[in-house]
């Protein structure tokens, strides 16, 4: 795998990192395989591009295996066979040869400078590629957010609506209660007229018997 593959593969993985830890209370097996296996092949892509004599590129993505490992955690990494990088070895430096000076020999100015790095750039385009990674993730979370907000209006507006239901509904039996409680009371006056004019009713009927006897009985 080419470095800048590998670069682009460390970027994404480190977003996925960050995703992580940023659940991990509620997810603790997030991306875990995923982030696994692109380490793997960042180390086996470090490891190929020493071979290669690619050193400077191989040293800026063992920097950010290294990173990236720090991030997944120390034990996580071990379980996974996620070893460290050991530095390259630098070569031991040639014997110095005798100097001799020379009349022509021109001096640099001496400045407090660093020295620019070479590599700068790319450590730059890194830095905003993981931005931009981030940025996208921030705006699929706002985009997320704001469908649920979205949803949240709209159950709003059902529980209001069902809440005028069942307050018509109230209305409705507090109507047929007050109803039902004046038939009752009807029913109840009725009962007792029925009672107090029942002895009354029981008398003449036995007068009419008697009467309709004594005709009877006459005849």
């Amino acid at each position: 795998m080419s470095a800048v593959k590998l670069t682009s593969l460390a970027t994404s993985t480190l977003s996925l990192l960050l995703e992580r830890q940023r659940l991990q209370a509620s997810h603790p097996t997030l991306h875990l395989q995923t982030i696994s296996t692109n380490l793997h092949k960042i180390r086996d892509g470090v490891i190929v591009l020493r071979t290669t004599s690619d050193n400077e590129a191989a040293e800026s993505l063992r920097a950010h295996y290294e990173r990236l490992r720090g991030m997944f955690g120390e034990e996580a990494a071990e379980k996974a066979g996620l070893h460290a990088i050991p530095p390259p070895i630098s070569p031991s430096p040639p014997p110095l040869a005798e100097r001799v000076p020379s009349p022509e020999t021109t001096y640099e100015p001496y400045t407090d400078d660093p020295p620019p790095d070479p590599d700068e750039n790319g450590i730059l385009m890194q830095q905003r590629q993981m931005m931009d990674a981030q940025d996208a993730h921030l705006d699929h979370l706002s985009s997320s957010i704001g469908r649920q907000h979205h949803i949240s209006l709209q159950i709003g507006d059902e529980l209001e609506v069902h809440t005028g239901l069942l307050d018509a509904l109230d209305t409705e039996l507090d109507s047929t209660d007050a109803r039902m409680s004046s038939a009752r009371r009807r029913l109840e006056r009725v009962a007792q007229g029925a009672k107090r004019n029942g002895s009354t009713v029981t008398i003449a009927l036995l007068i009419l018997i008697l009467l309709i006897l004594i005709v009877v009985f006459k005849t």
